[in-house]
């Protein structure tokens, strides 16, 4: 077998991978999207819709990491190519998570269904995944387009959601202290912010990735994360 046919079937097969990250990606984005659709409007129907369909996430995950891993076992891939590998990898594991915590939120909801309605706090925690969601929409542009530039704006924008949690769990001290009956909801409310918040790390760790994959480093301009707020309110999954 020469070598033109060897880098041929290693070309074939990353772009096979990375088809699969890009339709992993976009049912995470969906998930994101109707999750915090389920939690606006009350729809328990649409939030087990959510749940049920975490399982294709993981099962995406599991056989991008297969495939990954037979690609550098049998290929041998030269540096260039195991860093586009591994990057893959990573980029799959973070997006796992963000449906993970999307399954979370739809989890949430059907338990907020049948509690007192927080009043704002609905809207504000879905124009808050819409932000997560454009940001992995953009991550992912990135990653196709290899896209440094964009890639360095996504980091930029996180400070967006961190200022849109900070904001959030504030609202959701001042009701749980002027009236008991928000105690509960805004616990949960706030544990769907918080996982909110969660979901654009992990987004802007995809960045990070392109940024590295382009590189060949990671970008040494990290900020510090901007959620200063620590509470200590949680509730077990």
């Amino acid at each position: 077998m020469n070598d033109n046919h060897i880098v041929s079937s290693f070309d074939r097969e990353l772009e096979q991978i990375q088809a699969h990250i890009m339709k992993m990606g976009g049912l995470v984005e969906e998930a994101i999207l109707d999750a915090s659709k389920s939690l606006k409007n009350r729809d328990e129907e649409l939030a087990e819709q959510v749940r049920n369909a975490d399982k294709a996430i993981d099962a995406l995950e599991e056989l991008i990491n297969d495939e990954c891993i037979k690609l550098i076992a049998l290929r041998s891939p030269a540096a260039v190519d195991l860093r586009v590998a591994l990057s893959v990898m990573k980029i799959s594991g973070n997006l796992e998570r963000i449906g993970d915590y999307a399954k979370n939120m739809a989890k949430r909801t059907s338990v907020l269904v049948h509690m007192t309605p927080v009043e704002g706090a609905r809207g504000a925690l879905r124009r808050m995944a819409r932000e997560v969601q454009l940001m992995l929409k953009d991550a992912l542009d990135a990653y196709i387009q290899r896209d440094v530039e964009l890639a360095h704006d996504i980091l930029a924008r996180d400070h967006d959601i961190d200022q849109m949690y900070n904001a959030l769990f504030r609202e959701f001290l001042t009701f749980m202290m002027e009236d008991p009956r928000y105690i509960t909801p805004c616990m949960h409310l706030h544990f769907i912010a918080k996982n909110t918040e969660r979901m654009g790390d992990h987004v802007t760790s995809i960045a990070e990735q392109v940024i590295y994959l382009v590189t060949g480093s990671m970008p040494d301009d990290i900020r510090p994360k901007d959620d200063h707020y620590k509470p200590e309110l949680h509730i077990a999954d």
